[in-house]
């Protein structure tokens, strides 16, 4: 393989799209239009929130997890974990995608630089010691849903307009929403991160508790969605015929994907999770 390849293999493509569409969902609701209208300045967020953010998070990650992985199934092809590139390659190429990160967020605005460093700071804060944010039960699920719910989106909000204009209650929703995805895969890498010593959130409060704090974060991120819909705030009124007919759906979809996770379970999770999203993102732009 080659060193672009593996430094790919690393970053995990299949990880992009996970700040890519609320990062996405961001920037359609601070423009209310399909294609931003600073079209360069929003390809360049992508390449920063999408390999470039992930190469460096998963570096990182990478280094301070491989005991856990050696026994993960979920990570048998990690490079590190199959010997193809050794733990000083690994730092070497974390500092440097660091950098470039760094730089390509200059091209985007100074704030989206501040946004951007601290994302790479929680990333560093949870994988690696003395915090290891990861082995902290609580913050472990804060940090990602942190990430992935609310700074991705307000990224993408910040391509169009000021930061400090984005609404509150979008980066709630995505948090409640982020944090509910998040839980249960630290059920699926329990066994592993018991054979680690690593105190997840799943290894600390146990495979139930963490399902039914997953459903209540799920319902709860419904419950205030709904609620918006009501108030037309954030989330347009339009949406909230569709809201309730498919709750139901969606809270079903979840206690029974949920109740034994595993990748593809979650990955069927996250199509049902794309209706509500495809239904506000179709309401903002029309």
């Amino acid at each position: 393989m080659t060193t672009a390849t593996l430094v790919v293999a690393v970053s995990r493509p299949w990880f992009w799209p996970v700040s890519w569409v609320p990062a996405y969902l961001g920037t359609v609701l601070a423009g209310g239009r399909w294609v931003p209208a600073d079209l360069p300045r929003a390809l360049i967020a992508l390449l920063v929130l999408g390999p470039l953010v992930w190469g460096a998070v998963l570096a990182q990650n990478d280094r301070h997890d491989l005991t856990s992985d050696r026994a993960n199934p979920r990570k048998a092809t990690a490079p590190l974990v199959t010997g193809a590139v050794d733990e000083a390659t690994l730092r070497a190429w974390y500092r440097r995608i660091v950098v470039v990160t760094l730089i390509a967020a200059i091209f985007v605005g100074p704030l989206f630089v501040l946004g951007v460093a601290g994302v790479l700071l929680l990333g560093w804060a949870y994988s690696a010691p003395p915090l290891r944010l990861k082995t902290r039960p609580g913050w472990d699920v804060t940090v990602n849903a942190l990430v992935v719910g609310v700074v991705s989106p307000a990224a993408g909000w910040s391509i169009t307009r000021d930061p400090w204009d984005f609404p509150w209650q979008f980066g709630l929703i995505g948090l409640l929403f982020a944090a509910a995805l998040y839980v249960p895969t630290t059920v699926t890498d329990r066994p592993a991160d018991e054979d680690a010593g690593d105190t997840t959130f799943a290894v600390r409060f146990g495979a139930r508790t963490a399902y039914v704090t997953g459903l209540a974060l799920w319902a709860a991120a419904l419950a205030v969605s709904v609620a918006c819909a009501a108030a037309d705030v954030v989330v347009p009124r339009s949406t909230l015929t569709g809201q309730l007919v498919t709750i139901p759906v969606l809270l079903t979809a979840y206690a029974i994907l949920t109740r034994r996770p595993s990748i593809p379970r979650l990955a069927v999770l996250s199509l049902f999770f794309a209706i509500p999203t495809a239904g506000f993102a179709l309401a903002v732009v029309g």
